[in-house]
């Protein structure tokens, strides 16, 4: 077989991975949007609620590298159909939820499940697809976490807007069963299998270039949530009427479509070298933001522009974490591919601070030279990932 086309049955295993990180990441955005309808059916303030957002994430970064290492010797196949019927049940129970402390422990529960399943799908992705596809196959997966925000998150805004913040479990619950359905049929039976001590695999934690590689992605999202959490008081400062904001936001989640398909042509080749300028343009499109945001129109195409640039970045870091686990630690390539989402949640929460202090310091848009700076030290750690790698390469 030509190592460098995909059969049928490689573009069905991948369209099916896409399908469950679509399920995925719905059900985590989608909270967001559903957030006042908890608190006022739950009779809790709007802060109290958010914790339901901040509790996920926290549990995400935690808990998905301790349990992908101590999963790493289950099967595969059966481990994931394991997690995503957890899943299931754990949605369904959000449906009939009756207060805080039950809706809590369940969307706790949920962040450990979704944060190993997509570390998993990454890792399958990775390994049953040609390797000089697999930059295609990374982002098409990576792809539906940008298809849950674009279709996902909206639709179950609508269901709850109808019929109430219940309902929207109701419609997650479904894709689940959907996702475990097409996973049952299309996944892999015999998929690799590596049995490792907790030794091997927090060996890999330790690691400076593994370390150093993490950060990259964590500054990279860092620099792009400092201004994107702040996007709506940004719009509004711009004149964007109220009317419009939803339908900006909705553009540049369409937007970032395209963002995911230059990120896997970005992996083809190169990747971590191509990096290097990749964070350079986008230092320069975040800080243009202090100024063209003076101006209605070339505010919106620079913040169009931020959009694109936002996820070129998650395939290349994604493979290159497991790569250089396969070089460093070839017995810890599980907990390898669950580096990156918790690098870009560390990035999300990190950027979302730091711009959170300079915006309420002063001037909003000063938020644009924190994206700016933090861009630029993601190029500069890139830069020197990429020298390590061709010393290395010229002593080999």
């Amino acid at each position: 077989m030509d190592s460098t086309k995909l059969s049928k049955q490689h573009w069905l295993l991948i369209l099916t991975l896409s399908l469950l990180t679509f399920v995925l990441g719905t059900s985590e955005f989608v909270i967001v949007g559903i957030l006042t309808d908890i608190s006022s059916s739950l009779n809790m303030t709007n802060a109290k609620t958010g914790t339901l957002v901040s509790a996920f994430a926290i549990t995400f970064a935690i808990a998905t590298p301790l349990v992908m290492s101590v999963t790493s010797h289950l099967p595969k196949r059966k481990w994931m159909l394991f997690l995503m019927a957890s899943f299931i049940i754990l949605n369904a129970l959000c449906i009939i939820s009756t207060s805080y402390i039950m809706l809590l422990t369940l969307r706790i529960m949920t962040a450990v499940v979704t944060g190993v399943l997509i570390s998993l799908a990454m890792i399958v992705a990775s390994e049953t697809i040609p390797i000089k596809k697999r930059g295609l196959a990374i982002s098409f997966v990576f792809g539906g976490f940008t298809l849950a925000n674009v279709v996902g998150v909206p639709m179950g805004i609508v269901i709850a807007e109808a019929y109430g913040w219940n309902a929207t479990f109701m419609l997650t619950t479904f894709l689940g069963g959907l996702a475990f359905l097409a996973s049952f049929f299309v996944l892999p039976h015999k998929l690799s299998q590596v049995r490792s001590s907790i030794r091997d695999q927090f060996s890999l934690l330790t690691n400076p270039r593994i370390l150093m590689a993490f950060f990259i992605p964590a500054l990279g999202f860092g620099a792009t949530y400092a201004v994107f959490t702040y996007l709506v008081p940004i719009l509004k400062e711009m004149g964007a009427p109220n009317k419009s904001i939803s339908i900006i936001l909705f553009s540049y989640g369409f937007i970032s479509i395209f963002s995911n398909i230059l990120a896997g042509k970005i992996a083809s080749q190169n990747a971590i070298g191509r990096l290097r300028f990749v964070f350079l343009m986008q230092a320069v499109v975040l800080t243009s933001l202090f100024w063209t945001t003076n101006h209605f129109v070339l505010g919106l195409i620079n913040i169009g522009l931020m959009s694109l640039m936002a996820i070129l970045l998650t395939t290349s870091t994604q493979l290159y974490l497991i790569d250089l686990a396969g070089i460093y630690q070839p017995k810890a390539t599980g907990l390898a591919a669950s580096l990156m989402p918790v690098a870009s949640n560390v990035g999300i929460a990190f950027g979302s601070a730091l711009g959170g202090i300079v915006y309420h310091q002063g001037n909003l848009m000063n938020v644009a030279w924190v994206g700016g700076i933090i861009a630029v030290c993601a190029s500069l750690l890139t830069f020197l990932s990429h020298q390590l790698d061709r010393k290395q390469n010229t002593s080999e």
